[in-house]
């Protein structure tokens, strides 16, 4: 062996994972040691080419380049023969520095192929952006919406949903005469001419409240304040009668309640849960005697007022007088819009009216009564009350509105205002929005808290609606607006929708527990003729 010949039992070369078969090259380095010459012998091994000079070591290419791989002009005759390497092509010149090298018709041609696809690219781009990102977004949205549609429909399938007030039985009354005999409420009343008379509203129907999930309705059973002190009560007890006998032609889809517990099991069965309210403490013609037959035909909240005031206890009409009066741009001399209350609010016959409905088990609706009125009645419950289509005054500065110092006092009363949808208690304007009822969702939510805030739409009774919120089919849609808000959980929506005026009733069905537990007897007291004000009832003389 030649000592020069360096020997490992396995040699790799750097360039590639590549064993040599170190024998094979021993026994051509011995064959090519007695060349006279110095030489540069060629050894193959695989596709590679190694070079050794003569009297020296093996050694591989430094950095192999296309000219080491075979086919090669070299050939070795056979082993242990002498070879004269063929000299390697030299290595093309670089360009001179400066002088830039001239472009060729290929490279031109590459050049004009990247200039067209680079343009074609931008022109998508723009397309993209101009027209298929803002579709894509409007799918997104369409998406999300669904999306939120779906959840608010499972949380309903848990919870009922609770509207507080709707006028269609004053409607059935002014178009129809209380006449139900042909009066198709399982169609769509929107597109009847016999309803609408081609130029009335028309919020509310069968079809339409099952599209809007409503699980349970308020009816009112509301008369003017022009009945009052003439036959309020009797046009009261007919407007029940026309509730009770809707209810009654309609077993499949509707339910007369008067419970917490009635509303679930309607909402249970698939059933609309139908409850009575009074709009207007007119209708009482001021006698306890006849808020508790009211209570026995199945009515569940008075609303001590209308738009009027009642011998006890003041409308917002006295608030709506004295900003008249304090207003810069009225004259002095002229007087306010109706005279100023004598009681501060509610009359001693009026916390009468409001123990007695405790004792019942009716509750006490704030709503249409003036910022006194709401004071004295929360001081002298024992029960919640609630306002059952009203919203925020600092919102809408409408006297229709709760100020903020009693949404403060409502959380530790128990309370709850259910929002009106009428667009002038929304933002004072004909025009409003779904968001407009947000804001006074969120508003009530943020002064009272999330327990004390629902929804009393008010359709029917209404004629100017926000865009989104145009009928009863479209409470969904508030509720999945509400969703899109991290501050809004299930449980927060499940709620606002009917659990806080479900949880108001429960309340005030313990309280006429208590009192009946604790024995209090009916109130007998008649009112008083100084609070009648010589105002005749036509009544009986002398009885």
């Amino acid at each position: 062996m030649n000592s020069g010949f360096p020997r490992a039992a396995n040699t790799r070369l750097p360039h590639q994972d590549i064993e040599l078969n170190l024998d094979l090259i021993e026994t051509i380095r011995a064959d090519t040691s007695n060349c006279s010459s110095p030489v540069r012998t060629t050894i193959f091994e695989g596709s590679w080419i190694y070079q050794q000079n003569s009297r020296d070591h093996l050694t591989p290419p430094t950095t192999p380049s296309p000219d080491d791989f075979l086919p090669h002009p070299i050939k070795i005759n056979g082993i242990g023969h002498c070879a004269l390497h063929t000299p390697l092509p030299p290595p093309p010149k670089p360009p001179l520095k400066g002088i830039p090298e001239k472009p060729s018709f290929l490279h031109l041609q590459q050049g004009r192929q990247k200039l067209i696809v680079g343009s074609i690219i931008f022109v998508c781009l723009a397309l993209f952006l101009g027209v298929g990102l803002p579709f894509a977004l409007d799918l997104r949205a369409s998406r999300l919406l669904e999306a939120r549609l779906q959840v608010v429909q499972r949380i309903l399938s848990d919870a009922p949903l609770v509207d507080g007030h709707n006028d269609l039985a004053w409607n059935l009354r002014r178009r129809r005469q209380n006449k139900l005999f042909d009066f198709k409420f399982n169609s769509d009343l929107k597109g009847d001419p016999s309803w609408t008379g081609g130029t009335l509203w028309s919020q509310t129907d069968l079809n339409r409240m099952q599209k809007g999930l409503v699980s349970a309705q308020f009816w009112s059973a509301y008369v003017p304040c022009g009945s009052q002190y003439l036959d309020s009560v009797q046009l009261t007890l007919e407007q029940i009668d026309v509730i009770i006998r809707l209810v009654e032609k309609y077993p499949k889809h509707l339910q007369m309640a008067t419970t917490a517990e009635e509303i679930e099991s309607a909402h249970r069965a698939g059933k609309i849960a139908s409850l009575i309210g009074v709009e207007g403490g007119h209708s009482l013609g001021s006698s306890l005697a006849i808020l508790r037959t009211l209570y026995q035909l199945g009515v569940r909240y008075l609303t001590l007022t209308h738009a009027c005031n009642t011998p006890w206890a003041d409308s917002s009409m006295v608030d709506e007088a004295t900003l008249g009066h304090k207003s810069s741009d009225q004259d002095e001399d002229e007087p306010p819009l109706m005279p100023l209350s004598d009681h501060d609010g509610l009359s001693d016959f009026g916390k009468l009216v409001i123990q007695e409905m405790n004792r019942l088990g009716m509750m006490v609706d704030l709503s249409h009564v003036s910022a006194r009125t709401m004071d004295a009645a929360i001081k002298v419950t024992k029960a919640p009350v609630i306002f059952s289509h009203s919203g925020a005054q600092a919102i809408c500065n409408s006297t229709r509105n709760v100020p903020d110092s009693i949404l403060s006092k409502l959380a530790l009363n128990g309370g709850i205002v259910m929002v009106s949808f009428f667009n002038q208690f929304l933002n004072c304007k004909e025009k409003a929005t779904l968001k407009d009822v947000i804001a006074h969702i969120n508003h009530i939510r943020n002064m009272a808290g999330v327990n004390h805030v629902g929804l009393g739409a008010g359709f029917d009774g209404i004629t100017q609606v926000p865009e989104g919120l145009e009928d009863v089919s479209k409470y969904p849609m508030l509720l999945a607006e509400l969703a899109r808000d991290r501050r809004w959980s299930a449980e927060d929506i499940k709620k606002l929708a009917g659990g806080n005026l479900v949880r108001v009733m429960r309340e005030t069905a313990r309280i006429r527990g208590d009192m009946e537990r604790a024995k209090i007897a009916p109130h007998e007291e008649w009112i008083s003729m100084e609070d009648l004000d010589e105002k005749t009832y036509c009544r009986f003389p002398g009885i």
